[in-house]
């Protein structure tokens, strides 16, 4: 069955950067789509980007011109790089597939 784990995460000042990573196992990485998602507390869970199978990218507007979605095949891991960090950014960060499978999360923290 397929499982997921971010890492990655951290704390770091407003205008920093941070690399997240969702790494696989069970299928391989290509057969289906990959999003990432986060949720600050209080707050609904949002999507922020999607890696679709065909290597098609989708970010929300929010993140837009910040945010680059991709992936290694080989590690079976996507990747997903923060640019330019805002407070408004600080949330638990998943990564899921479309058929609902989620990893427990990387938190990132901006300060």
């Amino acid at each position: 069955h397929v499982q997921l784990v971010e890492s990655g995460g951290g704390s770091v000042q407003a205008g920093g950067s941070l690399t997240l990573s969702c790494t696989k196992s069970g299928r391989p990485l290509d057969d289906a789509d990959m999003g990432w998602y986060r949720q600050a507390p209080g707050n609904e869970c949002e999507l922020v980007s999607i890696l679709s199978a065909n290597g098609s990218t989708y970010y929300a507007e929010s993140v837009k011109g910040r945010l680059s979605i991709s992936r290694d095949n080989a590690k079976n891991t996507v990747y997903l790089l923060l640019d330019s960090l805002k407070f408004e950014d600080t949330a638990m960060y998943y990564c899921k597939t479309p058929a609902g499978v989620r990893g427990p999360g990387t938190q990132v923290t901006v300060s």
